[in-house]
């Protein structure tokens, strides 16, 4: 199943190539700027931290975590409302963490094709393994104004000021470099360009609701013809959860996304109560107790759900090439083609660019 968050394709590179020489550390002794505190950018910050290369973090939000975000108020088990499943092999993430001396223990449970965390999340493994070692650098609510990698350093401007760094890791929402938010000098190679305007972003919408009796199936995927316009799939939420209550997840991107980002409110809720009703015999409004919901493209340093399943592969590529060894790309939307947009292809595709910085 797909998570706000990509295809279930097998994770086959390892991060081993990233790994700290205690001895001789980088051959780079420069600093790197990144932009973007999702999987990719906080994935590209610990391994410069293992590496010892100096470096800022630039988040545009409040908060990390980018669609990776959950909430821990609705339920009594973590609630994903961004990224959910695990898409590959639970081997995934000692080669996150990249280091033998660590004990990783995550919990997951199969729920086929994938794997569901038990009382925990994408979100919940970065914040106990990832993120501590970087918490300090980084700097939240900055937003990238525009990039200029015309000279030998690069300079960064936000809505506050300047920094400078010798490379730059680009971890942003491939959405933010289509409408042109941040601004290139001089501008990314045509070809690179053509890359990002021709890709589509699936509207990205999720949203749980809380029922008194469990009148629903655990999986309902709802047909989408053609499959190239999205998905949507109804699912059981506490599925392997240490709960006992009963909570429906709503999961929907591309065209049929619309019918629910175009409302809000009382609104939004009867439309999904009465869609449940129509299938599920007049159960879910008696049986409802309350709801919550996420909209992706709300979000304004997000703007969408993610890259279409159905995108050439040829491009992504594209995507994920570095421009005149200054700028890199990390994150599920910058790979090497083979798979795209789930939280183990962005953490990889930041082994990739920090490998390509530091050697």
């Amino acid at each position: 199943m797909c998570g706000i968050l990509g295809v279930s394709l097998p994770f086959q590179p390892s991060f081993s190539s990233c790994q700290k020489d205690e001895t001789t550390g980088s051959k780079f002794s420069g600093k790197v700027i990144i932009i973007g505190a999702g999987a990719g950018g906080l994935s590209a910050g610990y391994l410069l931290q293992q590496q010892g290369v100096d470096f800022e973090l630039l988040e545009a939000s409040s908060m990390h975590g980018g669609r990776m975000r959950i909430n821990t108020n609705f339920a009594d088990f973590p609630i994903p409302l961004g990224a959910e499943w695990l898409e590959t092999d639970t081997s995934v993430f000692k080669k996150i963490v990249n280091d033998a001396s660590v004990q990783v223990n995550v919990e997951t449970i199969a729920d086929d094709p994938d794997r569901k965390f038990v009382n925990s999340s994408w979100f919940t493994f970065f914040e106990t393994y990832i993120t501590p070692a970087i918490a300090n650098k980084i700097i939240y609510n900055s937003i990238v104004k525009s990039i200029d990698y015309a000279g030998d350093q690069v300079v960064v401007t936000t809505q506050s000021g300047q920094h400078i760094a010798d490379k730059v890791i680009v971890s942003v929402p491939l959405k933010i470099l289509q409408t042109g938010d941040i601004r290139f000098i001089p501008n990314l190679p045509q070809d690179k360009r053509t890359a990002i305007d021709n890709m589509t972003i699936w509207e990205g919408f999720k949203a749980f609701f809380e029922f008194s009796e469990k009148f629903y199936d655990d999986e309902l995927a709802l047909t989408i013809n053609p499959a190239s316009d999205g998905q949507k799939i109804y699912y059981n939420a506490a599925l392997g959860q240490r709960t006992t209550r009963y909570i429906l997840g709503l999961f929907t991107v591309g065209k049929p996304a619309i019918d629910f980002i175009s409302r809000s409110g009382e609104a939004l809720k009867d439309f999904i109560l009465h869609e449940l009703d129509l299938l599920y015999a007049n159960q879910a409004t008696p049986n409802y107790i309350k709801h919550i919901t996420q909209n992706w493209n709300n979000e304004p340093f997000i703007q969408g759900g993610y890259l279409t399943d159905y995108a050439d592969w040829r491009m992504v590529r594209k995507l994920g090439e570095n421009v005149g060894n200054k700028l890199y790309f990390a994150g599920g939307e910058y790979t090497d083609g083979e798979d795209w947009v789930s939280v183990h292809t962005a953490a990889q595709s930041a082994k990739t660019a920090v490998a390509a910085i530091v050697n």
